[in-house]
Formats: structure tokens, C-alpha cells, sequence
């Protein structure tokens, strides 16, 4: 059974909130407040309407697929049993949480419920059972572009293929900046693909707001605490704290470093002390840095090919699995390719081209006219369904509400 994705919600209107109007009259409290709280909407199937319940006993849970939040969010494939339809289940231990992880989960589930565009991951309902937070959302059945890579493509993605992610994603991420919203953690495992081919972008539990009391900021100074994993797609100044701040442009830079990420299959930096990285960052290195410590064996793959024709742009992916991995034949990428990257990544932020800038890029352009079918074409097959696993299931607490207490299984999907 396919899984549903989020072109099938039933759409309203943007009601932009700034970050004013989400603190105002509320407290990271909410969330743990009796009575339970529920929130949920409505999703259209074919001809059927699809109403979820808070009624926990109506998900099916089979499998844990992720984990989230310092592990204090497990997230589920589970069945919805009223009608068979699959659903990612994210339940968090709200009595676990510090006050940061509330006010993070708070804000993802406000602008999840606000934000309407089809390439923005929503939450289908959201409810409390004793102090357990129940998230239902879309099962994705790619799960995220990171497990792509890992799964898949261990040595990088064709160009094609990169560019149908990032147009999606960059889709999502311009409609963020026009409603003053900085997204703050754009890498592959927060861009989701469906069973049906569709991108979606999430990790909205770091978006910041550029608006205050009414009005648009031209930059914010707020640093949260990021995880350590996450230093090496931030930007510059976004690292560097100072009186400049940082703005929309700060998610150019780590869509820069995404790209290379999905084209080599290795984050840039990732291998190199941290205080070396910062130090690379902030003082603008001279060499490209998807260059440098970025392939396993230190070489680049990504090389300003003159002629562009082996770019990978519509090659075949009809290629043989072996351990369940696709074989890619060493390739260069195009001058297109590697001019995005270069623009995302410039020291100065105000040099970036904007999100909506980079949608009219000559690599997007080279994509769309290039590319024969959809991005299920270039894809293996989705996992349409997985194995209950019940020695898993059962070998996890059961709490008083009936819900599944997250065990230390090792996990396989990243959302």
C-alpha cells in the first residue's frame, strides 16, 4: 500500500504568525496542560475524507523507523486501522523535556498547522495522552535524502537526480522566507520523499522569525543550541554571533553545503576537528571546500567540467544493485552544478543569490529540460509497506495511556 503525502490535505489560507504571537498567551506548559490537548485536520483520500482521532488505540504501531530531539522522540511506522492508511506516529516524552525541547516542539506544531505549500511537511494531528506527545504526519516512504545516500547512493547522486531534491526543497524553503521565517537547519535528512515521488521540507523545529512587533527585521541574533552534528551546514555568520546577525541568506549557505552533501555522499567538514572547521569558516578559505576534506579518499569528484556532457544530467539510472546499493560510474558534474554551489557559499551573505533566485538558476533549467519522466524514475523502488516487528513491540513499556515508551533499538530511517 502507498503511502499518502501532503498534496492530498485539504488547503486553507496562510494566516502568517510571527514570533510575537506565538509566545503571547502561551507557555512551554501548554503542552502538558489538562485537558489533553488535540489538535487535528481533516485529509482527502480519492473520495474519502479522512478524520484523525486522538483515540490512540486507532494506530497500529509496528515498527520503530527514527529518533529525534536527544532521543527523547521515537518516531513509528504504524497503521491508521479505521482506514489502513500508513502514518509516521512521533511520540515524545513531554516529562523528559527540557524547557528548550518544549519550545521547540511548540513552535514546529504552530507553523506546521499554519504552513500550506506542497513541498512543506505537515503534521495530520497532534494530541496529548498522559504526558505523551502524539505527532501524526504523512509516512514517507523514501524517508529522507539522507538515507538515500546512505542506503543507495554511498558515493553521491547524478546531477538529475540532486537537482529534482533541492527544486523541491528550495521550493518549501522560498515560501519560509517570503512569510520572514529562517529555516536554520537545511541538510538532507530534514528533505523527506514520498511514495509518490514528491519532496517535502521539515525540520521546522529551528525556524526563527524575522518579524517583530509587525515588522520585518533585516536580521535576528538568536543562537540556539544546535546540536554539535549540525555545525557544518550553518553559515558563517550565523557561527560568528556578532552585531551583524544573520538573515534568510544564512539558509542559502547551508543549501550550498546540502548540495554537496547529496552530490558526494560526504558533509564537508564533517571529518575535521571542530575548532578547525569554525576557524575555516569564519576566516573564508581559499580553496573550495567541497573540495577538501569532503572524499573519503580525499580526492574531489566535483570538477568544473568544460564540456558539461558528462554531467550526469539525464544518464540512465537503470543500474545494477549489489548489497542493495546503486553502482555509479566516477562522473564530473557540470558548470551549472558547480556555479549553484559556489553562489550558495560566498563569505559575504548579502552575495547569495535568495531562494527565489536560485529556482531561476541555470542548473534548474538544465535539469527540467533534460529530465524525461518524474523522480520516481530516477529512484529504486519505494518501500511500500514494512514487517510488523512484534518481538520489538512487545519488548517495549507500556504506559498507563496505552502508548509505546521509545526503546534503544537501533535505528535505520532519519526524519
Amino acid at each position: 500500500m502507498s503511502c499518502l503525502d501532503c498534496s492530498c490535505i485539504l488547503r486553507t489560507r496562510i494566516e502568517s504568525i510571527g514570533a510575537e504571537k506565538q509566545s503571547e498567551g502561551s507557555s512551554t506548559q501548554d503542552l502538558t496542560d489538562e485537558p489533553a490537548l488535540y489538535w487535528g485536520q481533516s485529509t482527502q483520500r480519492g473520495d474519502e475524507e479522512i478524520s484523525w482521532s486522538s483515540d490512540v488505540s486507532h494506530y497500529d504501531i509496528q515498527v520503530e523507523i527514527g529518533r529525534g530531539y536527544s532521543n527523547l522522540t521515537s518516531i513509528y511506522l504504524a497503521r491508521h486501522i479505521p482506514t489502513g492508511t500508513l502514518v509516521a506516529i512521533r511520540i515524545t516524552d513531554l516529562e523528559r523535556c527540557s524547557e528548550e525541547h518544549l519550545k521547540a516542539l511548540q513552535n514546529e506544531v504552530v507553523l506546521s498547522h499554519s504552513f500550506r505549500h506542497p513541498n512543506i511537511m505537515t503534521l495530520w494531528a497532534v494530541f496529548t495522552a498522559g504526558s505523551w506527545l502524539w505527532v501524526i504526519s504523512p509516512f514517507m516512504a523514501y524517508c529522507s535524502a539522507s538515507h538515500l545516500l546512505r542506503t543507495y547512493f554511498p558515493e553521491g547522486m547524478s546531477e538529475v537526480l540532486i537537482g529534482n531534491i533541492l527544486f523541491g526543497a528550495i521550493s518549501g524553503l522560498n515560501y519560509m522566507h517570503q512569510h520572514g521565517y529562517i529555516h536554520r537547519s537545511i541538510k538532507a535528512s530534514h528533505i523527506l520523499i514520498s511514495g509518490d515521488g514528491l519532496v517535502y521540507l521539515s525540520g521546522l523545529n529551528h525556524l526563527c522569525s524575522l518579524v517583530s512587533s509587525g515588522k520585518q527585521l533585516k536580521a535576528v541574533y538568536d543562537f540556539p543550541q544546535f546540536s554539535a552534528s549540525m555545525l557544518p551546514w550553518l553559515s558563517p555568520e550565523l557561527l560568528r554571533q556578532d552585531m551583524y546577525g544573520y538573515n534568510v541568506k544564512s539558509d542559502i549557505y547551508s543549501v550550498g553545503i546540502t548540495a554537496c552533501e547529496l552530490a558526494n555522499g560526504h558533509v564537508p567538514f564533517q571529518d575535521i576537528p571542530r575548532t578547525q572547521m569554525l576557524l575555516q569558516k569564519l576566516k573564508g578559505p581559499s580553496y573550495s571546500p567541497w573540495a577538501i576534506n569532503t572524499f573519503p579518499r580525499g580526492e574531489s569528484r566535483i570538477k568544473n567540467s568544460r564540456s558539461g556532457i558528462d554531467s550526469g544530467i539525464g544518464e540512465s539510472m537503470t543500474h545494477t544493485m549489489t548489497s542493495e546499493r546503486l553502482q555509479t560510474p566516477p562522473k564530473t558534474f557540470s558548470p551549472a552544478f558547480y556555479n549553484l554551489i559556489e553562489l550558495c557559499l560566498q563569505q559575504d551573505p548579502e552575495k547569495r543569490p535568495s531562494a527565489r533566485g536560485l529556482l531561476s538558476h541555470a542548473f534548474f533549467k538544465q535539469v527540467k529540460e533534460q529530465t524525461k519522466g518524474s523522480l520516481l524514475s530516477l529512484l529504486p523502488p519505494a518501500v511500500q509497506h514494512v514487517q510488523p516487528q512484534v518481538p520489538t513491540v512487545c519488548s517495549a513499556a507500556i504506559c498507563k495511556t496505552g502508548c509505546i515508551l521509545p526503546n534503544e533499538r537501533e535505528v535505520y530511517w532519519e526524519f
